[in-house]
């Protein structure tokens, strides 16, 4: 059997968190290692107990504003190996956006709603460890309803499939699993991916580093 996953938990209101934590343990799939309130705490939790992943509340005291990115960001330049899971209870793209703006490296934005679904949110958090990242598809498909002010972007040069295969992107999915999701081949999203770098314009670097540039211009451009 597997290890369990070592996994701090932030979020403010008592009751949400105690629940929380007692799902994620409830799957047996993780040790909470942690459970606290605000983002101080859990930055000084990640700092003593290294644990293997985040999962924390977008807004936390005292501002109750963008505190669990800040501490997302803070705890991902202290400790590049812990991933970070953002809970929000909104679809904004910018929200999104400001979180991915530096790098998408070990990160992901999940609905608070995907709570209840533990498979998505153990997913998430595995993704996140393993260096990926995770956008929640509510939160791409409320960005493509808004591609029809892009007429002046990169982006609208796409076309339907190119544009399906950055939405599966987006979601952190390697091209294997958009073959599989779009029922065509690794080959064919391949193609499809270069077709994509090549209309944003992005240069020859690494095909990870390219990866990361198509969907923060499609966050950037669509919000």
């Amino acid at each position: 059997m597997a290890k369990p996953l070592r996994v701090v938990i932030a979020e403010d209101n008592y009751l949400v968190r105690e629940g929380t934590r007692l799902l994620l343990e409830d799957s047996g799939q993780v040790e909470v290692v942690a459970a606290v309130g605000t983002a101080s705490e859990l930055i000084d939790a990640v700092d003593r107990l290294l644990p293997d992943a985040v999962l924390t509340d977008i807004r936390m005291p005292p501002g109750h504003d963008l505190e669990g990115i800040e501490a997302a960001h803070r705890i991902r330049a202290r400790h590049p190996r812990v991933g970070v899971v953002v809970l929000s209870q909104h679809a904004e793209a910018a929200y999104a956006f400001q979180l991915l703006k530096d790098g998408t490296v070990g990160l992901a934005y999940l609905l608070k709603e995907r709570v209840g679904d533990m498979d998505e949110v153990l997913r998430a958090l595995r993704e996140t460890i393993a260096g990926r990242s995770v956008i929640d598809p509510v939160v791409v498909e409320a960005l493509l309803a808004r591609r029809g002010r892009l007429a002046q972007s990169p982006l609208a040069a796409l076309t339907p499939r190119e544009t399906d295969v950055l939405r599966e992107m987006a979601q952190g999915k390697t091209n294997v699993a958009i073959a599989t999701s779009l029922s065509v081949s690794e080959s064919a999203i391949e193609k499809y991916g270069n077709a994509i770098f090549s209309k944003l314009g992005l240069s020859e670097e690494p095909q990870t580093h390219r990866r990361v540039a198509a969907v923060l211009a499609f966050l950037r451009d669509t919000n």
